[in-house]
């Protein structure tokens, strides 16, 4: 395949899971600002947002003050911001219609609807209808065009690379989450199985669609280091490293070429850490510091990827 074709699938496939990303994450933090708090609990918990996405400087750059208007303004509809919703879904749409001739017409279709209709929300209508409601929406769409990509495109390299970014994406996603939530909701002073616990730490487990799961394999309180466990290990969970990593590894395997045997083997590696993990020795380790290496890697993953397969990028001499 084309490095030119197999990069616009590959970040079609980002851009789209990153938008249902960033909804997920957005729809939490205002479900949760509805709880009663102060003001100051309110703007750490939305700069906890920002942080996930490394975006605090350019808010505060353009936005100044924190509140939860100027954030969803700023993620939602900021055309500057390039990891806004409505700039996830246009560069979804773009890099779909590039390669127009490789997808399905169904997935074409409905890449392109969801970014139509995209066009027509505002800050007034978002409040009209409802901040949840949009963000069901989004994840709706995404939904929609991972089932269409499965149901519709031929088992060969184009719907490898789809999921390879696909998986990619949400591997670095549910680090940054796990992360600034662990860290934000470990010091809120709560006793450990109390009411406002429960409700923080079930509320993070719903950004990854995860509740009910936690239910089904835990049947218990819902403790942080089960939660990371959930989140980083359990490969049968949707979402988690684990199960990301496992679906990275195995269409790299498909598509490898000549040049790809190291980014192969660091993959390999990965999975092969996760899948005989165990979160007593991460969270001895430090959770943080754990998170931190794992999404250098996935970091890494990215790079080499995009050297192995993707449009060259220009980078600067080695010195001699």
């Amino acid at each position: 395949m084309l490095s030119r074709t197999a990069d616009h699938l590959y970040w079609m496939a980002r851009y789209m899971e990153r938008a249902e990303n960033i909804a997920r994450i957005l729809d939490v933090n205002h479900r949760m600002s509805l709880m009663p708090q102060s003001d100051s609990q309110a703007e750490q918990a939305w700069g906890a947002t920002l942080r996930i996405m490394g975006l605090e400087a350019p808010f505060h750059t353009r936005y100044g003050d924190i509140t939860a208007e100027s954030v969803l303004d700023f993620m939602i509809f900021d055309a500057q911001n390039p990891t806004s919703v409505r700039s996830c879904l246009r560069a979804a749409r773009e890099n779909a219609h590039a390669v127009r001739g490789t997808l399905t017409s169904e997935l074409w279709e409905t890449t392109n609807a969801t970014w139509l209709k995209m066009r027509d929300f505002d800050s007034d209508k978002l409040y009209d209808e409802g901040v949840s409601s949009f963000f069901e929406w989004v994840k709706f769409r995404s939904h929609l065009s991972r089932g269409v990509t499965l149901g519709t495109m031929l088992q060969d390299e184009a719907l490898r690379f789809i999921r390879i970014g696909t998986f990619l994406e949400r591997a670095d996603n549910t680090l940054r989450t796990l992360d600034v939530k662990y860290q934000l909701l470990l010091p809120a002073g709560e006793v450990e199985g109390g009411s406002a616990d429960f409700y923080q730490w079930s509320a993070l487990l719903r950004s990854v669609s995860a509740f009910e799961v936690y239910r089904k394999v835990y049947r218990d309180l819902i403790t942080p280091a089960r939660v990371a466990e959930l989140m980083l290990l359990r490969v049968d969970m949707p979402r988690s490293l684990a199960r990301c990593m496992k679906e990275v590894f195995n269409n790299l395997r498909v598509v490898s070429n000549d040049h790809s045997a190291e980014t192969e083997r660091r993959a390999g590696l990965f999975e092969a850490t996760l899948r005989y993990g165990r979160i007593e020795d991460i969270m001895r380790e430090g959770l943080h510091n754990y998170v931190v290496q794992a999404l250098g890697r996935v970091q890494d993953l990215g790079n080499r990827i995009a050297d192995d397969f993707l449009m060259p990028v220009s980078r600067p001499a080695l010195a001699a």
